[in-house]
């Protein structure tokens, strides 16, 4: 029934402002507004939409995953661009000091937007 539906995800922010901001100017993706919400348009031609929410809550999982093909040089763009990456130590999921996971699967590092939703970027083919 919906095999040739163009379905999208979408999640919400507590400040679609600061959304716009980050996703438009600190990770370079390009972004629209229209009817009080944003679009982001990532690579693919995939769109995703932002939608405020007052009682916004983050998401406690990663709701946005970036390939990319060097994460090393990846981290270090974005922390020029203001970006903070999360650290962990707990059970089996340990980050090094640039907050990058190593241990298995490809290499991965966590951040979060302005409403506290949780995105990473991942090394491609490792």
């Amino acid at each position: 029934m919906l095999k040739d539906a163009k379905a999208f995800s979408g999640f919400s922010v507590n400040d679609i402002q600061k959304a716009k901001e980050f996703y438009g100017q600190m990770l370079g993706l390009n972004v629209s507004e229209a009817n009080g919400m944003l679009q982001l348009h990532i690579a693919g031609g995939t769109t995703i939409l932002m939608y405020p929410k007052e009682n916004h809550i983050p998401a406690t999982f990663t709701i946005l995953n970036f390939p990319v093909a060097n994460i090393e040089q990846t981290v270090d763009d974005l922390v020029r661009h203001g970006v903070h990456f999360e650290s962990y130590n707990e059970g089996g999921l340990v980050t090094d000091e640039r907050g990058i996971f190593r241990g298995g699967g490809p290499k991965i590092a966590w951040f979060k937007d302005p409403a506290g939703n949780i995105l990473s970027v991942l090394e491609e083919g490792a």
